[in-house]
Parts: structure tokens; sequence; C-alpha cells
């Protein structure tokens, strides 16, 4: 008869040797964030020397759309569930467990705006597009920082938030919704050209 070990009887040197996650120090995050940078900078060279067809423009188009749906609903969703919350009507740990699952689509909805853009002719020299980068830089650095404070969030479930956390909170959001809307005022606006 064998003996399966538990989950218990990990040894102390594998939990040593997990790996190591986007959020689990500022130096991972600037990691992330330089990706992030350099990411968009490719993105940006690509729109300056690739030139899509009509049938590449139309399906980037539709791909950007459903970028857009993606990633921006889901950032509704997080801060709708940061407003029950702070009205009481769900627990800290609802809310937080909630907008960490949401990071992956509002992930995916980021990259697939940047990437799909870059292949809309997207006109650098124009200055609301300029803003339009300014802004969608900002919010990938933004919700970079948003992993460090859901999982500082989390390890304070047991306790009320400080007012630290809060307005840190707060912040974040602000951050965001003025980024995302920004960029989605900027990009209907260019569209209308």
């Amino acid at each position: 008869m064998s003996v399966l070990p538990s989950e218990t009887s990990v040894p102390p040197s594998a939990a040593a040797t997990r790996r190591l996650g986007l959020y689990d120090t500022w130096w991972t995050v600037a990691a992330g964030a330089l990706a992030a940078c350099l990411g968009i900078a490719a993105c940006a060279w690509v729109s300056l020397h690739l030139h899509a067809d009509a049938a590449l423009h139309s399906a980037a188009l539709f791909l950007h759309l459903a970028a857009l749906v993606l990633g921006f609903g889901a950032v509704l969703v997080a801060d709708y569930y940061a407003l029950l919350f702070l009205t009481g009507r769900c627990s800290l740990r609802d809310a937080l467990t909630t907008t960490g699952r949401l990071h992956a689509p509002i992930w995916a909805g980021l990259v697939g705006l940047v990437a799909s853009g870059a292949l809309l002719h997207p006109d650098l020299g124009s200055v609301l597009t300029r803003v339009k980068l300014g802004l969608v830089l900002a919010l990938t650095l933004n919700g970079l920082q948003a992993g460090v404070l859901n999982r500082r969030m989390r390890d304070e479930t047991g306790t009320p938030l400080t007012g630290r956390l809060l307005a840190w909170g707060a912040g974040t959001a602000l951050v965001s919704q003025v980024c995302w809307w920004g960029a989605v005022l900027i990009g209907f606006r260019n569209s209308q050209r």
C-alpha cells in the first residue's frame, strides 16, 4: 500500500522555488512596465512601416472594436464592483476576487487595441494621436500598479482598509476612467477624418 503525500507535506524548498509573479514585487512590475513601453513603441514603429490593404484594415478595425468591448467592458465591471463594495452591497473579498478575475480580459483587450491599432494607419504626426498614445501608456502603467493594489487589498481583507489604500484605489480608478474615456473619444474623433 502506497501513501500519497498530502498538500501540507510540501517541502519548504518547493515553496521557496515558486515562480515570481508579475505583481510580487515593484521590480517585476517595473520589468512589466518596460516590456509594455517597448511593446507600444514597437506597435508605433509597425504602424509607420506597414500599410494594411483594405481587407486587413477592415479586419483590424473589427478586432479593434472587439478589443475595446472586451477591455473597457471589463474595466467598467471592475469599477462597478468597487462601487458595490463602497456602498456596502458586497464584501471587499467579493469585489477583489471579481476584479482580480477581470485582469485577464482587461489586459487582453488592451493588448488587442494596441496591436490592431497599429494596422489602422494612425497619424503619429497628429497631436491628438500622440495624446492618445500617452493615455494608452498611462493606462498600461496604471493597470500594472493596479495589480499590486489588488494584492495589497487582498492581504488586508480581515481588517478595515486604511485611508491610504482607499485613496490609492480611488486614484487608480480615476486614472483608469480618464485614460479609457480619453482614448475612446480621441479614437472616435480621429475616425471622423
